[in-house]
């Protein structure tokens, strides 16, 4: 029986993870190569009021609040494993950069950063 590799933190088992992350298209229902934006004979879906793009922006910075003060607790693996997805999910070879993911991936080490930065100044 092999082992769960979820609960390691073996480089070869999160390798692993983030494979089958890859292949099954991150945590979409349909895949890779299937969009769960829109249903296909579901209701089209109303674009976003200002009022809800506001609050859902509130929402993020919070979340990212929340992510930063929990890896700030975090050990150094789980820096480096919050890294190494960032660099799995930069562009690979072949395949066209998207300037979004260029984006969350240097954010998601930004966030890192600071997490290590607001430990480093509330234990002084």
């Amino acid at each position: 029986m092999s082992e769960d590799p979820r609960g390691s933190a073996d480089p070869q088992s999160q390798q692993l993870l983030l494979s089958i992350w890859d292949d099954e298209g991150g945590a979409g229902r349909c895949g890779p190569n299937e969009s769960t934006a829109r249903p296909v004979n579901g209701p089209v879906i109303p674009e976003l009021t200002n009022t809800e793009l506001v609050q859902l922006r509130v929402r993020v910075i919070a979340l990212e609040n929340l992510v930063t003060a929990l890896l700030s607790g975090a050990q150094s693996s789980q820096h480096d494993l919050v890294r190494a997805m960032a660099a799995q999910i930069s562009p690979r070879v072949g395949v066209t950069p998207h300037p979004l993911t260029i984006q969350a991936a240097a954010h998601m080490n930004e966030i890192v950063d600071r997490a290590v930065q607001y430990r480093s100044a509330s234990t002084e």
